[in-house]
Order: structure tokens, then sequence, then C-alpha cells
């Protein structure tokens, strides 16, 4: 991708390096790296490592997960004190590359990326550069609770048509159970509907900027999605509040459009529920149709702040390539891996712990994976649009606002914000 995003940090990027001696201390030295991530028992992954390199040490703490993570990331950068790895979700790492907060780990990972696919990795590299080793992959799915439709009756809907009428068909029988819940608080959501019908919010030509947020293929979800709540076929709650747990416990909603991730957050959603589910491919827009998109997914970063980036690489190579690494993620994080190697694991021929009934799980998500479509990049301001979306969503789901003037608040923020921040807006 041609950008002059790369460009910008390099002289950052650069002294960084210098000032840090580009990893250049002695490969018998004991270093102690620090490792800022939020996984759920990824310090016993870490503990593998720790074992086996008695040499490089990696403590892991868990400040914060998400954008939150993020803000502290850049806060520490300001400070210089910042940790040596930060895992970071993918729509977040070019205002970190941008911002001089991570650093250009490509002569570390020439051996690393071959173990990626072009369509992975354009995720962490910019200007041919690479900024971070993804660590897992994120395809939506359809997961639909299984006795609730064998209980109405219902079908496992192939396309979006399809799944608005079994919606229909669900709303006649039982009015007290909703298909799903239109999310106005995760963008990332939304983000993934959108992907998967083919817009792009964001590209970059020279230097320029353009943003297509308010495009005709996201209006077209936006509208799908405001029938469906209109009709009083879907929930108005966001996802991961109290309410909704509750819904997903008890069978009020019947399916979830959520990222291949999903067995690992549904043990403490509905912890009721396990064996119930069952996971499908995405409903599709045409019949045949394998598109899907993404919701979520991280890489593992090398700060700028570090003094040990060789060996800071060396272990998020690790982490994300080593079958023995990758095993214990799947095993204890429910990841689904990055690595095109890992994708074929004898530990993949399990299902998730909490999908003991579905033998094929892992089969259906590698599937899916090769047709997961994502942003060609995104955006360097990605939270001020992620923030506008849950202000001008929410709005919209409360006042019975159009969709559409949504996306176009949306739009406007973005742009507003980038040329605010210098940058050349079409």
């Amino acid at each position: 991708m041609k950008t002059r995003l790369g460009a910008a940090v390099g002289a950052v990027v650069a002294l960084a390096l210098l000032l840090s001696g580009c990893g250049a201390a002695s490969s018998d030295a004991k270093v102690t790296l620090t490792m800022w991530a939020w996984d759920p028992n990824i310090d016993k992954v870490v503990a593998l490592w720790n074992a086996a390199h008695p040499t490089i040490q990696v403590k892991v703490s868990n400040p914060a997960g998400g954008d939150q993570l993020v803000s502290k990331m850049i806060t520490a950068h300001q400070a210089k004190n910042g940790p040596d790895i930060g895992k970071v979700e993918y729509q977040s790492l070019p205002a970190l590359v941008a911002g001089g907060v991570v650093r250009d780990i490509t002569d570390d990972t020439k051996t690393t990326v071959k173990d990626f696919d072009d369509a992975t990795l354009k995720a962490t590299r910019f200007d041919g550069k690479v900024y971070g080793i993804p660590q897992d992959s994120a395809p939506l799915m359809l997961f639909y609770r299984t006795d609730v439709f064998q209980k109405y009756g219902l079908a496992v809907p192939t396309t979006w048509d399809q799944y608005a009428q079994e919606a229909r068909t669900l709303h006649q029988k039982a009015p007290s159970v909703q298909m799903t819940n239109f999310d106005a608080q995760d963008p990332g959501w939304f983000t993934g509907l959108v992907q998967q019908a083919g817009a792009n919010w964001w590209r970059l030509s020279g230097t320029t900027w353009h943003v297509d947020i308010n495009d005709a293929l996201s209006n077209k979800v936006a509208a799908y999605w405001q029938g469906l709540v209109q009709d009083g076929l879907v929930a108005k709650n966001p996802s991961f509040s109290p309410q909704w747990n509750k819904q997903m416990n008890d069978g009020s909603l019947a399916t979830w459009v959520s990222g291949a991730w999903a067995p690992a957050q549904l043990g403490g959603i509905a912890p009721s529920t396990k064996g119930k589910w069952t996971v499908a491919p995405l409903p599709s827009w045409t019949a045949g149709d394998t598109s899907t998109g993404i919701w979520g997914g991280s890489a593992m970063t090398v700060t700028t702040d570090s003094q040990h980036p060789a060996q800071a690489a060396q272990f998020i190579s690790w982490l994300n390539t080593d079958p023995t690494a990758v095993t214990a993620q799947i095993k204890q994080i429910n990841i689904y891996p990055a690595a095109t190697s890992g994708r074929s694991l004898d530990v993949l021929k399990s299902p998730p712990a909490f999908f003991p009934n579905q033998a094929n799980y892992y089969d259906l998500v590698k599937q899916a994976a090769p047709g997961a479509h994502a942003f060609t990049m995104w955006g360097p301001n990605v939270t001020v649009t992620f923030s506008s979306y849950t202000d001008a969503f929410g709005k919209a789901l409360q006042f019975g606002t159009p969709f559409s003037a949504a996306l176009d608040t949306v739009q406007s923020a973005t742009v507003s914000d980038l040329k605010k921040k210098g940058f050349t807006v079409a």
C-alpha cells in the first residue's frame, strides 16, 4: 500500500531504533521484556516461553483491553516508559504507527511473515514494512441456539433475506423471543457486516485520504438492520450488557452474529447454555456467496520504547507461529490462529469446550476464513469514527431516526477530525 503513513513515522521509528541500539544487546545477556495484553490465561502460554528461554524472560500485565489499552500505550509512550510488547487490535494499529508508538520489525521477522497469507498480513503491513505479528483471525459467523431453532421450527438461514424471514416466523410464534440484537455500542460488529457487503471505509491515494463510511453498500446494510429493528424482530440493547447476558442465557435471543472467538466468551455470558449453540456460515447477500467480514482480531507489536526490540520480535514470532505456542493459545484463549500453519494443528480437530456437540466447528471456521473481507486499511483516527458510531447509532435507536443519517454523522465526524489533524481528505 503506497501511503504517507509509513513515511510519516519513518523518522520517528529510525530515531527510536538508534536510541535503543536496535536490540544490540549480547544474545547471552539476560533481559526481561514487559508485555501488555488482556487475554485471560495468556500468562500460562508465556510460561512455556520463559521455561525454555532463561535469558529472555517475559513479564505479562493486563492494564486494560482494546481501545483502553491503546490509550495507555500512547500515554506511556509520551512518558517514554511504554512496554516492550503490546497487544493491538488491527483497526488501532495505523494510529499507533502514525504516532510512532510501535516500531518497524521487518528485519527481525523476515522468516516469520512467511507463515501468514497476504490477506492476514496486510493488517499489520504499511509501505511494505511490518509493524506487528498477527495473533488471531476473527471471521464473522452465525451462532444460533439449536434448542430454540428446533422448538420453533426455524431453518438455519443461508442468506440475509432468509434470516429476516426466519426472524418474522420466530416473532409470530414467540413474540417474547427475538432473533438477535442490534448493537450500537460495539462498532466492530457493524464494520464486520459492512465489510462482508464489500464496503471500504478508508482508502489512501498518495497522501490523500478517501473516506466512504456512508457509501451505498454501508447504507444497504444499515437499512436492512433498521428494518428488523422497526419490525421488532431484533432487540435494541447492547451486547455484553447485563440484560443481553440474561437474554443470551435464557433463550430469548436466538442467534448471535459474532467472530470466531465467540466460544471463549459464551461461558461467561450464558453459562447454562453449553452444548446448545451451533455455528454456521454467516448469511450472504447473494445465494452461494461465501464472503464474510471480520470482528476483532489482534496483533502483537514491539514498541519504540523497547530497549530490546530484537528479543521482543523473537518472542512475538514464537508466540504466533510456534506449534506449541499456538496450540496453547487455542486451548487457553480459544483463538482461531492467524498463522496459516496454525489452522491445521491437531488441537483444532476437537471443538471448543462450549461446543461439545459440534465436532466440525473449526472446519467451518477454516472454510469461512479465506472469504473474510476486511477494509483495505483502517484510518488513522478509528477511535473518533468508533466513538461517533456509538453516539449516532445510539441516538438513532433511541429516537427512531434513520440509520442513514447516523452514517452521515459518522462520515462527517471522521472527515472533520482527519482535517483537524492535518491530513488531506478528498
